[in-house]
C-alpha cells in the first residue's frame, strides 16, 4: 500500500510538472498578447483620430473582435485632424491614442512634432511582423528611423493622375505625359491649383521628382498651354464632363470614377498607360501611435488587428468602392476586387511618391509660384 502511494504521488507530481512546463512553453509572443489584450479590456476605451478611412472604425468590425474596448473614432482631413491634435497638445489634452490618414499629416505634423511612438516594437503578431506577408518582401515604413508610419496600403496609379473627356481625346494618341504639350491642346486643360488643393500630393510629387519629368515639364505644361486653375477639383471633372475642357491633371480618381458611372464622357488613362510608368499610391493606408495616450495597451490591439490579414480583408472590403479598389500591401488577402490592370506586378518598378528623396513639396509650390509670377 505504502508503495502504491509513493508511486501515485510520483506520477501526480510528473503530471503537475508536465502541465506547468506545457504553461510555460507558450510562445513569447502568444503570452505578451495576452498580457497586452488583457490589459486593453482593462483600460476598456480607445479613440482613433482617422482620416478617409472613418468607415472601417463605424463599420464595427474591430468592436466585434475585441467587445471588452469601446472604439471611439474622430474623423476628417488630416488638414482638420492634425492641427486638431496639436491645439489639443497645446492645452495638456492627450485624447487619441491611433491617427490614421495621409502622409503629409502623419509625417509633416505628427512625426516632425513628435508626437508619436515607434509602432514597430508595438507590433506582436506573427502574421504581421513575418516581411513575407507583405508586398516586396518587407514591411514599408515612411519614416528616417523605420519606426514610427507603418504603410498598409499601395494602390497601382496612374502617376500623374490625368483624366479625359472621350469624346475630345483618343487615348492611343497619347503614349507620354509629354504628348499634353500637343499645341492642339493649348487652352483645353484644367488644373487643380497644386499650390492650394489638398488630395493631389502623389501626383505632384509624380511629376516634379520623377527622373524622366520633372521641373521642366511642370515649367512647359503651366507656362506654355494655357492651363486653367482651378480650386474645386469636383468643378474640373464636371468642365471635363461638359466638354468645356479635353484634359485636367492631376484628377482625383474619386471624382470622375463617380462621372463616370454617371454615363458621363469622362475616363482615366490605365496606369500602365504612359511610358513613364504608374506610381504606387497609398491614399490614407498609413498608421502610427501617439505618445502620451491614454489607452496603449488598446492601441497595440488595434494596430496588430488592422495589419493582420483580418483586418487588412475588412479594409479592403469595407473601403473600397465600384470606381475606386483598395489594395492592402499583404499579399495574402483576396485581390479579386482589384482590376487586373490596377493589381501590383512583381518585378515592376513603380514611382513611390513616399521616398525620403520625394516627400518635400516645398520647391514644386515655389517652382509653381515663379511660373504663374512670370506669365502675369
Amino acid at each position: 500500500m505504502k508503495l502504491l502511494k509513493i508511486r501515485c504521488l510520483t506520477v501526480y507530481f510528473f503530471c503537475s510538472i508536465v502541465v506547468a512546463h506545457a504553461a510555460d512553453s507558450k510562445p513569447t509572443w502568444q503570452a505578451e498578447w495576452e498580457r497586452t489584450v488583457k490589459a486593453a479590456e482593462e483600460e476598456g476605451r480607445l479613440t482613433v483620430y482617422i482620416a478617409g478611412y472613418g468607415a472601417l472604425i463605424d463599420s464595427g468590425v474591430f468592436q466585434k473582435a475585441y467587445p471588452k474596448i469601446k472604439v471611439a473614432s474622430v474623423t476628417g482631413s488630416g488638414t482638420q485632424l492634425a492641427p486638431r491634435i496639436v491645439a489639443e497638445r497645446r492645452c495638456e489634452k492627450y485624447l487619441a491614442d491611433v491617427y490614421s490618414g495621409g502622409g503629409t499629416s502623419l509625417y509633416q505634423s505628427l512625426y516632425l512634432g513628435k508626437m508619436l511612438d515607434p509602432i514597430k516594437p508595438a507590433l506582436i503578431l506573427p502574421e504581421v511582423i513575418d516581411p513575407t506577408k507583405w508586398w516586396d518582401g518587407k514591411q514599408k515604413y515612411v519614416d528616417r528611423e523605420g519606426r514610427y508610419i507603418f504603410v498598409y496600403e499601395g494602390n497601382v496609379a496612374t502617376g500623374a493622375s490625368p483624366a479625359y473627356n472621350t469624346n475630345l481625346i483618343n487615348a492611343k494618341d497619347y503614349k507620354s505625359l509629354w504628348d499634353f504639350l500637343n499645341p492642339k491642346l493649348k487652352g483645353k486643360i484644367v488644373s487643380p491649383d497644386i499650390r492650394r488643393v489638398r488630395g493631389n500630393g502623389p501626383s505632384v510629387q509624380y511629376l516634379y521628382y520623377h527622373p524622366d519629368l520633372g521641373p521642366e515639364f511642370l515649367r512647359r505644361f503651366y507656362g506654355e498651354m494655357d492651363v486653367t486653375l482651378t480650386a474645386d477639383v469636383r468643378q474640373a471633372v464636371d468642365w471635363l464632363a461638359a466638354g468645356k475642357f479635353a484634359l485636367s491633371m492631376p484628377t482625383q480618381s474619386s471624382f470622375t470614377s463617380k462621372a463616370k458611372a454617371q454615363g458621363l464622357p469622362v475616363d482615366e488613362f490605365d496606369p500602365h498607360h504612359f511610358k513613364e510608368g504608374a506610381s504606387l499610391s497609398v491614399a490614407f493606408g498609413q498608421v502610427g501611435l501617439m505618445n502620451r495616450a491614454p489607452h496603449p495597451n488598446a492601441a497595440k490591439v488595434f494596430v496588430n488587428w488592422l495589419l493582420s490579414r483580418e483586418g487588412q480583408s475588412a479594409f479592403q472590403r469595407i473601403i473600397s468602392t465600384p470606381g475606386e479598389a483598395k489594395n492592402s500591401r499583404r499579399i495574402d488577402v483576396p485581390k479579386d476586387h482589384i482590376p487586373a490592370a490596377e493589381r501590383r506586378s512583381d518585378g515592376t518598378k513603380y514611382f513611390d511618391p513616399d521616398d525620403l528623396n520625394s516627400r518635400d513639396m516645398t520647391p514644386v509650390t515655389q517652382l509653381m509660384d515663379d511660373i504663374f509670377a512670370s506669365k502675369k
